[in-house]
């Protein structure tokens, strides 16, 4: 990998371009039920993340946290520096703890995140069998992050569940080859071993945060603290944070 794209991992100006999608739980729902996910579940609003009356609107356990945050001049040169020593991810097969996609979409990684969302932890069993998504997370799996960017770009289901999606949103959005500044993570815990996982497809690979105990879901104080908190300590004043959780439906 040269030095050039590890300093900018973010997709070509010539690569294949969505349109950014908005952090609108209602549209990331109805994307998901879309492509395949139960509708026992849905996206939630997640107002804070440091007051617990507001957590409890969320129904727990939540399967996945997604984090919308600026890319930050800080928070670049904190990526920088923990991915310099880390060689790229290669895993594959059904063997691996967790399933990674490697973004090569542009302003696609809200779709990103919520893919992390549903192919891993205990998420992945609300996927309807004989679905796009159930069908694109079984392709998936076997292969390894290059070959698996590929199969996401020509999966026209995926192209046309998210358009829908981002066309729809509740303030305009951006062109699909605009430069945007906000990014999406995802955090999920994995049921084997309850490791807390970082997936972010700007990323090397997936980075394991630490152990959680088996009442600990991506909401419990010590994954608030491994995760979202750390991204808000290197805001700088930057307020344009958001956060959206995979869970039960209330309906």
């Amino acid at each position: 990998m040269s030095a050039s794209t590890i300093t900018n991992p973010d997709p070509s100006p010539g690569s294949l371009a969505f349109i950014p999608l908005e952090a609108n739980p209602e549209l990331m729902t109805t994307l998901l039920h879309k492509l395949g996910l139960s509708e026992a579940l849905q996206v939630h609003d997640v107002y804070s993340i440091t007051e617990p009356e507001l957590l409890a609107f969320v129904p727990r356990p939540a399967l996945a946290l997604l984090l919308v945050f600026p890319v930050s001049a800080t928070y670049e040169s904190a990526r920088l520096a923990e991915d310099a020593g880390t060689p790229e991810y290669e895993g594959k097969g059904e063997g691996e703890p967790i399933v990674w996609y490697k973004q090569t979409i542009r302003n696609a990684c809200g779709l990103m995140g919520l893919l992390h969302a549903v192919s891993n932890g205990p998420a992945r069993g609300f996927v309807e069998p004989n679905t796009p998504l159930s069908r694109l997370i079984a392709a998936a799996i076997p292969l390894p992050p290059p070959e698996r960017s590929a199969l996401l770009e020509k999966t026209p289901e995926l192209a046309t569940a998210h358009h829908e999606a981002a066309s729809q949103g509740a303030t305009a959005a951006p062109g699909a080859q605009d430069d945007v500044d906000l990014h999406y993570v995802c955090f999920v815990k994995t049921e084997a071993d309850g490791t807390l996982w970082e997936l972010d497809g700007r990323r090397k690979g997936p980075i394991a945060r630490g152990q959680l105990a088996p009442d600990e879901d991506v909401l419990s104080d010590k994954a608030l603290l491994w995760g979202p908190l750390k991204f808000l300590e290197r805001g700088g004043g930057d307020m344009r944070f958001s956060c959206v959780a995979l869970a039960g439906a209330l309906d």
